[in-house]
């Protein structure tokens, strides 16, 4: 099975990024999996270039009366979890039982995780529990593969042109970098990035990053009474300044959260790194005003502390470019009408590639993978619903 052969192929391939680096891509190894994919291209045929950025394009050519949409996928995998030596799990026909983790210790459960319910005897791909599975994308690049697969079997005349990227450095927010729009020729296209196919995304977050650097006085502790200021105790009490219920252990759906993802220090040095996200941009807003609020009540009553805050713009809500261009909106859900699957319109708690690309002249909403619990070990792919993802994806060329 092609499909299966691919995806396995992808996951065994380290691509994480980097996000303290400044090259693009972030790390050199994801050339392992972008110089795979360029010479499978090669080999069948489609016309592609691999840029000085690390950014694939392809292109296969169809009837110029329509217009050209495209695909993309992100190679590289997340921060949060190793995606080194990834060894993954094959459960055919899964019985609904809970499913070990090779010997780890940890379990994929129906009760932690109910997705598991609509999956038996299905196919279901996991991790051993020490990596995460890389999924997220690499069902996306598996599914999109097969798309290209089934193009090519089309006559030239009775198929819409299709255009194709793999992008690294998406999980640090830099994939839409060095973009070239000319290069990818697609009105517009649809990441395949999401979660189950059964959801069309035409929203994702807003998204800023925080990076908070707190510099204390270190004094000997002998005689640091109203001298010593203690870096690490002044970054617990400006958490403690934050909301306390917007983080992403409380918040579902259209909520928006701030989530801590990396804390260091010592006494004269605190350095904490936050993403905040929200549907809402003005609430976004109010989110930055609680950092700034938190920075002036600690500098306030500690004179001789200094607080700096590097506030960054990552992604914005692709909602208000979607709505401009509904032409990417109406040709997928007709195609779930005319197969008969119901779908449902979902906000999507994250964002993508597209999201930014969006903003670039070349709208393109999120579609599913199959897959579910990314950037950790409880990672899982559905391959039946892959399958379903691919049938779907194909029928966009089919004029």
């Amino acid at each position: 099975m092609l499909l299966l052969d691919d995806f396995l192929r992808y996951v065994k391939i380290d691509t994480q990024s980097d996000e303290n680096s400044s090259t693009s891509p972030s790390t050199f190894k994801q050339y392992d999996l972008l110089n795979l994919l360029k010479k499978e291209l090669d080999e069948l045929g489609v016309e592609n270039t691999l840029d000085e950025f690390g950014r694939l394009y392809g292109y296969i050519p169809g009837n110029d009366k329509h217009d050209c949409v495209g695909l993309c996928s992100h190679v590289d995998t997340a921060l949060e979890c190793s995606g080194k030596d990834v060894k993954p799990q094959i459960i055919k026909n899964y019985n609904g039982n809970d499913i070990p983790l090779g010997d780890s210790g940890l379990f994929l459960s129906k009760n932690d995780f109910p997705k598991l319910n609509e999956c038996l005897n299905k196919t279901v791909i996991t991790t051993d529990g020490t990596t995460l599975l890389g999924a997220d994308d690499k069902a996306g690049i598996a599914i999109i593969k097969e798309v290209i697969r089934n193009v090519l079997k089309m006559d030239k005349s009775s198929r819409r042109p299709l255009a194709v990227l793999f992008t690294p450095d998406e999980e640090i927010g830099r994939g839409p970098e060095h973009f070239n729009l000319a290069l990818y020729k697609a009105k517009f296209a649809y990441t395949i990035d999401g979660a189950d196919p059964k959801y069309i995304s035409f929203e994702n977050f807003n998204a800023k990053s925080i990076n908070v650097h707190i510099i204390g006085k270190s004094i000997h502790p002998g005689e640091g009474k109203d001298k010593l200021i203690n870096a690490i105790l002044l970054m617990n009490e400006f958490i403690s300044y934050l909301p306390k219920d917007m983080i992403p252990y409380k918040t579902s759906g259209r909520e928006g959260f701030n989530h801590i993802v990396s804390i260091k220090g010592d006494v004269e040095n605190a350095e904490a790194y936050f993403i905040l996200r929200n549907h809402d941009s003005n609430i976004l807003k109010k989110q930055v005003d609680d950092f700034l609020l938190a920075k002036e009540k600690i500098e306030k009553e500690y004179k001789e502390a200094k607080i700096e805050l590097s506030i960054k713009d990552q992604y914005r809500n692709m909602i208000e470019v979607i709505e401009k261009h509904p032409d990417c909106k109406t040709l997928i859900e007709n195609i779930y009408k005319k197969m008969n699957i119901p779908f449902e319109y979902e906000a999507t708690r994250g964002g993508t590639d597209g999201a930014t690309f969006s903003f670039m002249n070349c709208p393109c909403p999120n579609l599913g993978t199959g897959s579910y619990n990314h950037h950790g070990r409880y990672e899982f792919a559905v391959l039946e619903e892959m399958e379903l993802m691919s049938k779907i994806v194909t029928e966009i060329y089919k004029i």
